[in-house]
């Protein structure tokens, strides 16, 4: 009897320890998933960060790709408005000599260097000298100065102009393609010309006019300091 109980609780402390070690091992079974869920969680977490990166990654290299092209596209069109620029060649210049030293005289060859500067005259145009210029003002600045008139010397706006038209007139003789339809001389002889290479000119009643047929657009430059008149013609190609 007494044998018999001690097996019976021998196996009753079997029993116990049995299914203590059967929990034990459960609960290690399910820290270890949770851990490896925990991991796996992490890793997953990573590899979209990296992913997103690589996105934006890729994103900036597209744009500095795109941006590449738009600036070599620009440069493109920077070289081809370039390429398109006129070719200036000078086909003709002259120059006369300032004997007066009357500062408004000088005022107003200066004005009107300045109006005609840079003039263009396409192939088979006419150009005028009055409506290039205009008509002398004071509101343009212009001042009174000696001008010819019925062979007699007078205050008028705009005296001086015609040094500027006679010189305009001389370099345009000097190309064959560029013909004179109006001109006019001065009642009297000046000094800045020889006689019979004058140009007078006088808003509304006389012009210095001449046609372009030298196949070519042409620009006339003008100048002036207080000692000489420049007029530079040059063919546009």
């Amino acid at each position: 009897m007494k044998k018999s109980y001690i097996f019976l609780i021998i196996l009753i402390l079997l029993g116990i320890f049995g299914i203590a070690a059967f929990f034990r091992f459960k609960n290690n079974r399910v820290a270890d998933d949770s851990n490896y869920d925990s991991a796996k969680l992490s890793s997953n977490e990573t590899f979209e960060e990296s992913s997103n990166t690589d996105n934006t990654s890729d994103s900036q290299n597209e744009n500095e790709i795109n941006s590449s092209n738009e600036n070599s596209g620009n440069e493109n069109n920077e070289e081809t408005n370039t390429s398109k620029q006129e070719t200036e060649t000078q086909i003709a210049d002259f120059t006369t000599k300032i004997y007066s030293k009357d500062k408004e005289r000088q005022n107003n060859i200066s004005i009107t260097c300045s109006s005609l500067n840079n003039t263009t005259v396409n192939n088979g145009a006419t150009f005028s000298f009055c409506s290039t210029v205009g008509k002398s003002t004071s509101s343009k600045g212009y001042e009174k100065a000696d001008v010819y008139q019925d062979g007699e010397v007078v205050q008028a706006l705009g005296g001086g102009n015609c040094q500027v038209s006679s010189t305009l007139y001389n370099a345009v003789l000097k190309v064959s393609g560029l013909k004179v339809t109006e001109r006019h001389e001065h009642s009297n002889s000046v000094p800045y010309v020889a006689k019979g290479k004058d140009a007078a000119v006088a808003y509304g009643a006389y012009d210095f006019k001449f046609v372009n047929k030298t196949g070519n657009k042409i620009k006339i430059k003008a100048s002036a300091d207080n000692s000489y008149v420049y007029i530079k013609i040059f063919k546009l190609s």
